[in-house]
């Protein structure tokens, strides 16, 4: 056994749902610390297969979630039973001027933030909501100063992994 850090397994299979589980039966045979599951999954389908693929999976041991990103999809993961997740969506996002708020994903760079002086989540206590406002963001965007992508991904990132905190806190 690695003491260092934990070896997992990937169950893989596209779209295709009996590949998954086959893919899933297989992995879980094997002694990993943990199952990752890939992804390339359509969102009408998420939870419909990740409830077969984790049925299959050693419930003592970790379940991973890779590149789902959004907002929903964590909800949808956790309810699954998958313990943690990544993906590249929300710095990519950020860099685009895609911003997760509470009431759903705004664009900064367009024309109604040019004169909105709340923060880009009313609700939210990142560094980034504490100090500047959608106004300056959105003017960084348009004026292409690189501040502006970095304050979006750092906020995204705070947003999910907070979000990520209370659904935990919820089970």
């Amino acid at each position: 056994k690695n003491a260092e850090q934990g070896i997992y397994g990937i169950v893989q299979g596209g779209r295709f749902e009996d590949l998954r589980i086959e893919s899933a039966k297989e992995i879980a045979s094997m002694d990993f610390d943990g199952f990752g599951i890939g992804g390339s999954f359509s969102k009408h389908d998420l939870l419909g297969i990740l409830d077969k693929v984790t049925t299959e999976l050693p419930k003592e041991k970790p379940r991973h979630l890779l590149g789902i990103g959004e907002p929903e999809d964590l909800f949808i993961g956790a309810a699954a039973g998958c313990d943690t997740f990544d993906c590249v969506l929300p710095t990519r996002n950020g860099r685009t001027g895609g911003i997760y708020t509470r009431k759903g994903k705004i664009q900064i760079p367009n024309a109604e933030y040019k004169n909105d002086f709340k923060p880009l989540d009313p609700e939210c206590a990142c560094p980034v909501c504490k100090i500047y406002t959608r106004a300056y963001i959105a003017h960084l965007f348009r004026s292409k100063e690189m501040l502006g992508p970095i304050l979006a991904s750092q906020h995204n990132l705070f947003f999910l992994a907070n979000l990520t905190k209370e659904i935990r806190e919820s089970i």
